[in-house]
């Protein structure tokens, strides 16, 4: 690429002539371990909240306490997410990833077990796991294209893989666990995990570390000080953390308000979360494609912008429809808004930051776990205070704040047009 991955974290300059973005296809070859390994990531909480009921019974525990421990990943994704977004960048990406899985691969056997305690411990250390992971994949894709639009590409390419899982998982594994149960599944994801680690360790020995383009290594603090130095980046991963508190949030009651307001039960409601759930995976890859196209016909800032208008318009109206027609509309329009919004925003943290993405894509996925948290617990206050135009009111001001938000992305400019950050070397 054009533009030197090392230079552009701490001296982004005007972006040239660029080569033309490889096709998905041939991408996707590129990528496959990387897309694999991000795939398998989402496989263990999938197979936890499919068979909670059965594993709530081996485990002697009510269903209601075990589903509990699903909030102790989301804390440790959290935590670990921003205790180590520093170092990602100072390790082999790829190692990085060996490691995130083969504690995955570790944490999917301890809940095979079916103990009460191991079930807890499973889901601390497969949010801690897929912390490290996640972003690891995510910049290590990226890493591989430098730092253009290839590479915002190839980091949207994992992100759509992932919500093309999400969407798919589910059936996927009530099938093999027909004929080994959930623990199978379980097993199964150790043995994939560890043998996918083993292929990245391999994979990272010919890499070397990326250094700061002045040679010098920034200490644990100073790296989140220059990482939120660089312009937009703040705003960006504020939008991320609004954006997943207004979806997950809208997600958690969303079969309630159709059971409720339509009298959808569960088997008919299973056509909604697939529609929701494709409009989101095709809305993410195009958008991926389109803003980091060679010559895109709308500016990633402008793209991310319309992303949270409609996030807003389907948000705010979804819960004011009583015809049927008119909300799945909604629904399909949330999910695809918000799909719009999070492929920008990897996009340009990942153009924007250069050497410091694999930092930023940790913090913004450790806000997205507090995201989650905000919006369920938002969500539920405003539909105690209000009903569904409480619940309207509340996830609509999160979008509005994310809009005011957007508003700096845009004054910060054009990933190649970005304004210099001093970086000092550590004490």
């Amino acid at each position: 690429m054009s533009v030197d991955s090392r230079d552009s974290a701490v001296h982004p300059r005007p972006v040239e002539a660029e080569e033309a973005v490889p096709g998905d296809l041939r991408m996707a070859r590129m990528l496959w371990p990387v897309l694999v390994a991000s795939a398998v990531g989402l496989l263990p909480f999938t197979v936890f909240s499919t068979y909670l009921v059965p594993m709530a019974e081996d485990a002697e525990s009510s269903v209601a306490t075990l589903g509990g421990l699903r909030g102790l990943g989301g804390l440790a994704a959290l935590l670990v997410g921003t205790a180590l977004a520093p170092l990602i960048d100072r390790v082999r990406k790829e190692w990085a990833a060996a490691g995130g899985l083969a504690a995955l691969g570790v944490s999917a056997a301890l809940g095979a077990s079916g103990d009460f305690i191991l079930l807890a411990v499973f889901c601390l250390l497969v949010g801690a796991s897929t912390s490290v992971l996640n972003p690891a994949l995510t910049a290590a894709a990226a890493d591989r294209f430098g730092s253009g639009k290839a590479a915002g590409r190839a980091a949207t390419l994992v992100t759509a893989t992932q919500s093309m899982t999400a969407m798919l998982a589910a059936p996927v594994i009530a099938l093999p666990a027909l004929f080994w149960g959930w623990q199978g599944d379980l097993l199964a994801v150790t043995g994939v995990s560890l043998l996918l680690a083993a292929v990245f360790f391999v994979r990272g020995k010919d890499k070397p570390v990326e250094e700061q383009a002045d040679g010098l290594r920034l200490g644990y603090i100073a790296s989140f000080k220059a990482l939120g130095a660089i312009p937009g980046v703040v705003p960006l991963l504020l939008i991320a953390l609004l954006r997943t508190a207004v979806f997950m949030g809208y997600l958690s009651y969303l079969a309630a308000y159709y059971d409720d307001r339509f009298d959808l039960g569960p088997g008919l409601f299973a056509f909604v979360w697939t529609l929701s759930g494709a409009s989101f995976f095709v809305s993410n890859l195009l958008t991926g494609r389109i803003t980091n196209s060679a010559e895109p016909r709308i500016g990633t800032e402008r793209m991310l912008a319309f992303g949270l208008v409609a996030a807003l318009v389907s948000v705010v109206g979804f819960y004011f429809t009583h015809w049927l027609p008119l909300a799945l509309l909604m629904t399909s329009l949330h999910a695809a808004g918000h799909a719009v919004v999070a492929a920008c925003v990897v996009s340009l943290l990942v153009r924007r930051c250069g050497t410091q993405r694999g930092a930023a894509l940790s913090v913004n996925a450790a806000g997205m776990s507090l995201g989650v948290f905000v919006g369920a617990g938002l969500g539920g206050l405003g539909l105690g205070l209000a009903g569904y135009p409480g619940v309207a009111a509340t996830f609509g001001a999160l979008v509005v704040a994310a809009l005011v938000a957007g508003v700096f992305v845009l004054r910060a400019g054009p990933v190649g047009e970005a304004t210099p950050v001093e970086t000092e070397p550590a004490a």
